[in-house]
């Protein structure tokens, strides 16, 4: 079923302070970049109850973020501006009917920091303390449940997977075994994901042009165990070659990389799908 989101891009700049909604919905996300907090004494909703996420992205590294609740956003934003070096922006989720209380906020909080824990394609470094669930009435609490799968859906709308969890068993899979690797993943709208339990090739050969940051990224999203490395989270890459790049640790044609389990392409499945 579809969706209409609208978003109101508030000083014309598609990176910068921004807010968006489902129609239909209450929940409504800002995304604030770090250099203008200064939007925070414009918007009074900013200064209630809310939930939030300190984002930090960082292309040679998995991303950083800091997930949070407050009874106003603007006071405590204050203090993570001075403590908190990492984050790049925020996203600040509120209702538009402005009925949310601190226990409200508090359990969409627990929810975000298990989920997001589940998905591991952020390091929570800075959220050293899992919260217990606060004690909301039945029908609040699934109150809740829908508008936290409205942040789900904001926040990657904007392009932030921190909440994503894949689901291989609905996907077409894909596998290359090159250079010692093991490897399965799937192509779709966000590009090529490699899974959880692949096994990547353990060095490069001499002609691969991004070894440093391949090493950085191999000890960011996999595991070391008896000279394997094994991925511990999954992984999307914006093209199906770098992902193969990335596996098999030399150049390739991610198009003729990739093969499913009847040995078809990723480009015989996905770009002659129209021929």
């Amino acid at each position: 079923m579809g969706k209409t989101v609208t978003t109101y891009l508030i000083d014309g700049d598609p990176k910068g302070t921004q807010y968006a909604f489902i129609s239909n919905k209450i929940c409504q996300m800002f995304v604030i970049p770090r250099s203008n907090l200064a939007y925070l004494n414009e918007q009074e909703k900013l200064h209630k109850p809310a939930f939030y996420i300190l984002i930090g992205e960082d292309e040679t590294t998995k991303p950083q973020a800091y997930i949070g609740e407050t009874e106003n956003f603007k006071e405590r934003v204050k203090d993570h501006d001075s403590k908190k070096a990492f984050w790049q922006k925020a996203l600040v989720f509120v209702s538009k009917d402005e009925d949310m209380t601190k226990a409200d906020v508090q359990y969409l909080e627990y929810r975000a920091i298990a989920e997001a824990k589940r998905s591991n394609s952020f390091v929570l470094n800075e959220n050293k303390q899992v919260p217990k669930a606060p004690n909301l009435p039945e029908h609040q609490r699934d109150a809740m449940d829908e508008f936290f799968d409205d942040i789900k859906f904001l926040a990657l709308f904007i392009g932030c997977g921190i909440f994503e969890i894949s689901q291989p068993k609905e996907e077409h899979l894909f596998y290359t075994k090159a250079r010692g690797c093991n490897a399965k993943g799937f192509y779709n709208s966000a590009g090529f994901t490699v899974l959880k339990g692949s096994i990547v090739a353990n060095n490069c050969v001499p002609s691969f042009t991004w070894k440093a940051k391949r090493e950085r990224m191999v000890e960011e999203y996999a595991t070391l165990n008896n000279g394997i490395w094994t991925m511990d989270s999954d992984k999307t890459f914006s093209s199906p070659s770098t992902a193969a790049d990335f596996c098999t640790g030399r150049p390739s044609n991610g198009w003729n990389e990739w093969k499913d389990k009847d040995g078809n392409t990723l480009d015989l499945v996905y770009r002659k799908q129209l021929e």
